[in-house]
C-alpha cells in the first residue's frame, strides 16, 4: 500500500509533471496536492475537473453500463491533464489528477504509472 504523500511524490517524478493531486470527487477538494515550477493552481484545476468525473459517472449510470472510468484525458495545446478515479478498496471516492507538460511528458508512461499508483493507493 502507498500513502497519499508517497503517491503524490511518485506522480511528480514523471518527466514533465506540472502538478498532482488526490481529489475527493464528492466535494471537489484536493486531499493532497503538489505543484512543480510552473504556475498551476492545482486546487482550482482539481475542483473544475471534478465536474468532468461526476458527469461521466452519472452518464455511465444513466446508460445502465456495467463499467467504470479507467481514466479521462484532457488535451490542451501545451499540457495533458489525466484524471484517474480510484477503484481500490482503500481509496474509494477519490481520483488522481496529474498535469503534464506536453513537450516534456510521455503520455503512455504517465498513464501506466498512474494505474500502478492508483492500484496501491491508500487514503
Amino acid at each position: 500500500m502507498v500513502n497519499m504523500d508517497v503517491a503524490l511524490k511518485e506522480m511528480m517524478l514523471l518527466d514533465g509533471a506540472i502538478g498532482a493531486a488526490v481529489v475527493d470527487y464528492g466535494s471537489g477538494m484536493p486531499l493532497g496536492m503538489v505543484t512543480g515550477p510552473k504556475d498551476l493552481d492545482i486546487e482550482i484545476a482539481a475542483a473544475g475537473t471534478t465536474e468532468v468525473i461526476r458527469a461521466k459517472i452519472h452518464t455511465i449510470e444513466q446508460l445502465g453500463l456495467n463499467d467504470s472510468i479507467e481514466d479521462v484525458l484532457i488535451t490542451l495545446g501545451s499540457q495533458y491533464h489525466i484524471l484517474r478515479p480510484s477503484r481500490g478498496r482503500h481509496a474509494r471516492g477519490v481520483f488522481l489528477y496529474l498535469a503534464l507538460d506536453r513537450g516534456k511528458g510521455n503520455l503512455a508512461l504517465a498513464r501506466h504509472r498512474l494505474k500502478a499508483i492508483e492500484e496501491d493507493l491508500e487514503v
